[in-house]
C-alpha cells in the first residue's frame, strides 16, 4: 500500500513539474525554473526546518554538539537518502531483494530480522539485503502495516518473521530495526513473555527509545505513541527492565534530524553507540553501521561464496558523509 501511495506521489510530484516548465518557459523562463526547483527540492527544506529544530531542543543533552558545518553536511547526504529512499526505493525497488527461501544450509546459520519505520517499507533495507543475499545469510524484511495504525498491532508481523527464521536455521535471529520499528521490536518482547529467548539481539538504528519532539507534528496513532508525554510510552519504559536492554545495541547521532534531542534514541540498560554527524535515513544507509551491527551476527554466522563464487561483503551503496 505505501509503495502504491509514494509512486502515486512522484509520478504526480514529475507531471506537476512538467507541466509548469511547459506552460511557463516561453513566456517567463525565470519563473519556469523557480518553480521547478520548488516543485522538484523544496521538501529540502523541511530537512533544513528539522535541522534548525535539532539545534535549538538540544538544551541540556548530553550528546556531543555538532557544529554548524556538520549539521550543513549532514542536511546535504539526508536531503540524496531521502531521494533515494522515498522516490526511488520505496516506491519502486520494495522487492528488489525478496526474503530468500528456506534451504539446508540455512541450518546452523543465524538469521536477520529487518523492521523498518513510520511511513517506510523494507526497502529501506535494500543496501543490507543486497549485502546478505551476496554472502548468503538468511533474512526476512517486514513490512509494517496498516502505516498509521498503533505499534502494538505490529507485533504480529514481526513474530511471524521471527518464528520464520528460528524454524528455518534453528537459531535465534538478530533484530535490526529503523526508527520507529524499535519501539515495535519493544512491544513484541512487552506483549510476549517467551519473545526474549527467541531473539538473539536487536539493534535499533535512530528509534525514538524516548519519543521525540517531532512526533507532536503528527496525529496518526503511533505518531501520538512516539510524543515523549505519551502514556503508550511511559508503559513501555516501566515494562522495560535493564535486563531486557542489555541484548539491546543502540546506534544514535547529533545529526538526527528526526528523532530529538539526540540522546531520546538511547535506552537504559543498553549498548548505546554514538555515530556523529548523520541524518535519521543516512544512519540506514550507512556502511559502517551497517557492517558493525551485522558483525553481532557472530562466527557461527559467516558468508558463503555466492553461485558465482565471490565471497565476503558486498559493497554498500552509500559510505559515511
Amino acid at each position: 500500500m505505501l509503495a502504491r501511495i509514494q509512486q502515486l506521489m512522484v509520478v504526480s510530484t514529475l507531471l506537476i513539474a512538467t507541466v509548469w516548465t511547459l506552460a511557463l518557459w516561453p513566456t517567463n523562463k525565470v519563473v519556469a525554473a523557480s518553480g521547478l526547483v520548488v516543485i522538484l527540492f523544496g521538501w529540502s527544506m523541511t530537512i533544513v526546518i528539522e535541522m534548525l529544530l535539532l539545534a535549538a531542543l538540544r538544551k541540556q543533552d548530553p550528546t556531543p554538539k555538532a557544529s554548524h558545518w556538520t549539521l550543513a553536511k549532514a542536511w546535504w547526504f539526508e536531503s540524496a537518502a531521502v531521494v533515494r529512499v522515498f522516490c526511488w526505493r520505496q516506491p519502486f525497488r520494495s522487492h528488489r531483494w525478496p526474503d530468500p527461501q528456506p534451504d539446508a544450509g540455512w541450518t546452523g546459520r543465524r538469521g536477520v530480522v529487518f523492521v523498518h519505520g513510520f511511513v517506510c517499507n523494507r526497502a529501506v533495507w535494500n543496501s543490507w539485503l543486497e549485502h546478505l543475499t551476496q554472502s548468503r545469510i538468511p533474512y526476512a524484511a517486514v513490512d509494517l502495516e496498516p502505516v498509521f495504525s498503533g505499534i502494538d498491532g505490529y507485533a504480529e508481523t514481526i513474530d511471524r518473521a521471527v518464528q520464520h527464521m528460528l524454524k528455518a536455521t534453528g537459531m535465534a535471529p538478530l533484530l535490526v530495526a529503523h526508527s520507529m520499528g524499535g519501539l515495535a521490536v519493544r512491544a513484541w518482547l512487552n506483549h510476549d513473555p517467551s519473545a526474549r529467548i527467541k531473539m538473539h539481539r536487536c539493534a535499533t538504528i535512530g528509534t525514538p527509545h524516548q519519543g521525540t519532539w517531532l512526533a507532536r507534528l503528527g496525529r496518526s496513532k503511533n505518531a501520538l505513541q512516539m510524543r515523549p508525554e505519551s502514556q503508550w510510552l511511559a508503559n513501555m519504559q516501566r515494562l522495560h527492565t535493564h535486563e531486557l536492554g542489555s541484548q539491546f545495541v543502540c546506534w544514535y547521532s547529533n545529526c538526527d534530524n528526526v528523532v530529538m534531542p539526540p540522546a531520546t534514541a538511547t535506552l537504559a540498560g543498553a549498548e548505546n553507540r554514538f555515530e556523529p554527524g548523520l541524518g535519521h535515513v543516512s544512519m540506514v544507509l550507512d556502511d559502517h553501521i551497517m557492517r558493525t551491527t551485522l558483525a553481532m551476527l557472530g562466527p557461527e554466522t559467516r558468508a558463503q561464496p555466492t553461485d558465482h563464487g565471490a565471497s565476503g561483503p558486498a559493497p554498500c551503496s552509500q559510505t559515511r558523509p
